[in-house]
């Protein structure tokens, strides 16, 4: 076994040193457009297809806009006209109703870098007359500054991950040697993962974005650790029993195998449910998340414990388990936690869900309609301060019109129809092989509210007027958030029946599986209601994302029930020997502080998402930490035991198992 050990260890080391560089190098194949996510049934969709016959439309809008408030000085003017130079560029437009702003709306290239035209337009404005505001905006400008704001996902995120994985391990275990291993361990999984999703990025086989790719750096460091956790605790657990160090894995390995692998693969499967999202964004993280949940997987059943039996007890160093000495774990916090349940099991599961039912009682104040675009960032950006100079000035849609494409010969017909409430102006800009296309400008920023509800009045007005679409930033945003629910109603039930399945196979029962998805949902419920409050009440968010329920959901349901296959595996090997109530409370009693301790680790890792300017992640960020703190320590600590002791063995029906 030691050759088998320092072979999987040199392998190893090649294949990390050869992946690892990866992990830096997914930005080059991630894309924060949202309009290259949704589905070819979608209007806007279409409606960007049909554009290509227009020569002019291969193109990403981007404004200058330049604000003086005791008005403009012809200096000013010629300054702006100056700064868009080489540019593809409208002539200079003074605002209508007063003489304190003017813009430039610019035409970039998409097949050049977008971000570097934008950044190169800002450096070149720095030299403003003094007094005048000048800035940056339009949608060629938010994909920019949405690209610069996922740029610490490859330093800023690892290195706050890597911390607090580091900080935990070293107060679990006292160690200074073990947190390393672990960390190297789950360094070589997001390496590998990297890789794999680099290439298949990279070919078109799936897509990726920013988000995706902060949250599989988040997910292959948590779950890495969280297997690592129970390997390792099995192992020292071993070490106190059985004098030889590789006998000591071997047993290990065998002990937590099953537990791990199916707490993987409902992972997996759990994740991969996305795949029948519309939208390919989610399509594209579900193969992301699976593939980083697999390099975990295989990093820890295989580097691992080939590391752990070369080091054997002094990986412990200086606290390393002697042989023959007495297991803490049968006198410890846990053991008193298990006696609590088995003296007031009923008490305890009715109050346990009692204060679960009062924390999803405030689930209706979720507010997951959608938010504007420009509430995306946490921080100012130039984006969005450019945005609010033009509202002020100029009709909220100038620059990013809403597009209507009509049969040629209903040119009249669609102008006309398309003077609803909420546009300001309406104008054909060109035809091409018998279509017409025709610009509406919003009175509204684009990526309000208020422009959404606009974009579907004026897709009413024109809807009975044959072959003609609506499309634009605005309806691009409208089509997503309609998307977006339609994968919620779609993927939660999907994602349900996956997981009751694998738990139906691995527990060999009917009951038990039930039971544990009843309190993973109603934990789920208890977190998003929490969240609504401190969203609404504590961050006075303006909003969530239609998609962060869906993530939620799937997130702490796969890794809730992942807590809930830990201990519930563990609860049925000692079934076997002792029943099932002595089986559950001598399961709580040796799972309890590695639970524990994973679950911690796990909504810390998660929680470094916040890091991140990013409404999306700090709201996933604060969910996930959330709710698998809430698993952790209320329901696989006392709810799930509670549950397992007062109904005895029938909850392994129709298993003969008691």
């Amino acid at each position: 076994m030691r050759v088998l050990a320092g072979v999987l260890l040199v392998v190893w080391l090649a294949l990390g040193g050869f992946t690892g560089p990866y992990a830096g190098k997914l930005s080059e194949v991630a894309e924060n457009d949202s309009s290259a996510f949704l589905p070819n049934s979608a209007e806007s969709t279409q409606v960007a297809e049909l554009q290509k016959k227009f020569q002019r439309e291969e193109a990403i809008p981007a404004i200058v806009v330049v604000e003086r408030t005791s008005g403009l000085t012809e200096e000013d003017k010629r300054y702006l006209a100056d700064q868009v130079k080489g540019f593809q560029a409208s002539p200079v437009i003074p605002s209508p109703n007063d003489d304190q702003a003017a813009q430039v709306v610019l035409l970039l290239d998409p097949a050049e870098d977008v971000k570097d035209s934008i950044f190169q337009l800002r450096d070149g404005t720095r030299g403003a007359p003094e007094g005048l505001t000048v800035l940056v905006t339009g949608p060629a400008a938010q994909v920019a500054d949405l690209v610069e704001a996922f740029g610490g996902i490859d330093g800023l995120l690892l290195l706050v991950a890597g911390a607090v994985v580091a900080l935990i391990l070293l107060v679990v275990y006292r160690s200074p040697l073990l947190p390393v291993v672990v960390l190297v361990s789950a360094v070589f999984a997001l390496g590998l993962a990297s890789f794999v999703v680099y290439l298949l990025a990279k070919n078109d086989v799936l897509a990726l974005n920013g988000q995706s790719q902060g949250i599989l750096s988040i997910l292959v460091f948590g779950a890495a650790t969280d297997y690592a956790l129970l390997l390792v605790s099995r192992f020292r657990e071993e070490l106190r029993d059985t004098q030889d160090k590789f006998a000591s894995v071997k047993t290990a390995w065998r002990g937590t195998i099953e537990p791990i692998a199916a707490s993987a693969g409902t992972v997996i499967l759990g994740v991969l449910c996305l795949l029948f999202s519309d939208l390919d964004s989610n399509k594209g993280l579900g193969p992301v998340a699976a593939i980083g949940i697999g390099a975990a997987l295989l990093t820890t059943m295989t580097f691992l414990p080939a590391t752990l039996a070369l080091l054997g007890r002094g990986a412990f160093w200086p606290f390393a388990p002697k042989f023959g000495s007495k297991h803490p774990e049968t006198s410890g916090l846990w053991a008193r936690v298990a006696n609590l349940v088995r003296r007031r099991p009923r008490a305890i599961w009715i109050v346990t869900t009692l204060v679960l039912l009062a924390g999803a009682a405030f689930l209706p104040q979720l507010k997951a309609s959608g938010t504007a675009q420009s509430d995306v960032f946490l921080t100012p950006v130039e984006s969005v301060a450019g945005q609010e100079v033009l509202s002020r000035h100029f009709p909220g849609g100038t620059g990013s019109p809403t597009v209507i494409i009509a049969a040629e010969d209903k040119t009249a017909e669609v102008v006309q129809k398309s003077k609803v409430d909420g546009v300001a102006d309406v104008r054909p800009s060109g035809t091409a092989e018998g279509l017409v296309r025709i610009e509406a400008t919003l009175k509204d920023a684009p990526d309000s509210d208020a422009a959404v509800e606009t974009v579907q009045r004026l897709r009413a007005a024109v809807d009975g007027i044959e072959g003609t679409k609506v499309g634009g930033p605005t309806a691009t945003l409208l089509d997503t958030r309609t998307t977006s629910e339609h994968d919620r109603m779609l993927i939660i039930p999907i994602v349900l029946v996956v997981i009751f399945l694998i738990l139906a196979l691995l527990l060999r029962s009917l009951l038990a599986p039930l039971l544990l998805i009843a309190t993973v949902v109603l934990s789920f419920a208890a977190t998003m209601g929490v969240s609504a409050l401190v969203f609404n009440h504590v961050l006075d968010f303006p909003g969530a994302d239609p998609v962060v329920p869906l993530f939620g959901f799937v997130f702490l349901v796969a890794l809730g029930i992942d807590y809930n296959i830990f201990l519930m595996t563990r609860v049925r090997e000692e079934t076997r020997q002792l029943g099932t109530v002595e089986g559950t409370l001598r399961g709580l009693s040796l799972t309890g502080g590695v639970i524990t301790s994973a679950g911690v680790v796990l909504a810390a890792t998660f929680a470094a998402l916040a890091v991140l300017p990013i409404l999306f992640l700090t709201q996933i960020a604060f969910i996930v930490a959330f709710g698998v703190l809430l698993d952790t320590l209320l329901v696989r600590s006392l709810l799930v035991p509670a549950l397992s002791v007062d109904v005895g063995g029938r909850i392994w029906w129709p298993s003969k198992l008691r």
